[in-house]
């Protein structure tokens, strides 16, 4: 299978709230907005958008419809993670997971995002040697 774009749709209580947070804090412009649904895409990458559908509306699944979102976690790989969380902290966002290196290869943080949304901005690192010779990977 072939992509030519990656979106992700989110339930939100008010589909035109959730956005603006989007813009706000990682780049991202409305494109659609008719008050049941708002179409968002990244300004640097047109082939990735984000859609808040409100939850309740008749297009949602019938199995999940009026329910919040729960367990939805959005993530961004960035170059610079230490300078993304200054910045996000420096903003007021709520830090549900500090700052933190894995020794899989990972440096991350999450926020709060809207609508039970959960954000993480994570950077690829150097994992840790012992931690993958212990996990099986190397070959050791």
């Amino acid at each position: 299978m072939q992509f030519t774009a990656i979106g992700m749709v989110a339930a939100a209580e008010k589909p035109s709230d959730s956005p603006a947070w989007f813009v706000e804090h990682f780049g991202f412009q409305v494109g659609i907005d008719i008050g049941w649904y708002v179409n968002t895409q990244h300004a640097g990458h047109q082939n990735v958008s984000l859609d808040f559908v409100q939850r309740d509306h008749e297009s949602w699944p019938e199995a999940t419809r009026g329910k919040a979102v729960v367990g939805t976690l959005l993530a961004f790989v960035v170059e610079d993670v230490d300078a993304e969380f200054a910045r996000l902290s420096d903003a007021g966002l709520e830090v549900v997971m500090p700052l933190v290196t894995e020794p899989w290869g990972q440096r991350r943080f999450q926020v709060a995002g809207p609508g039970g949304l959960l954000v993480e901005v994570l950077q690829q690192v150097a994992p840790d040697p012992q931690w993958l010779a212990d996990n099986g990977f190397g070959g050791q």
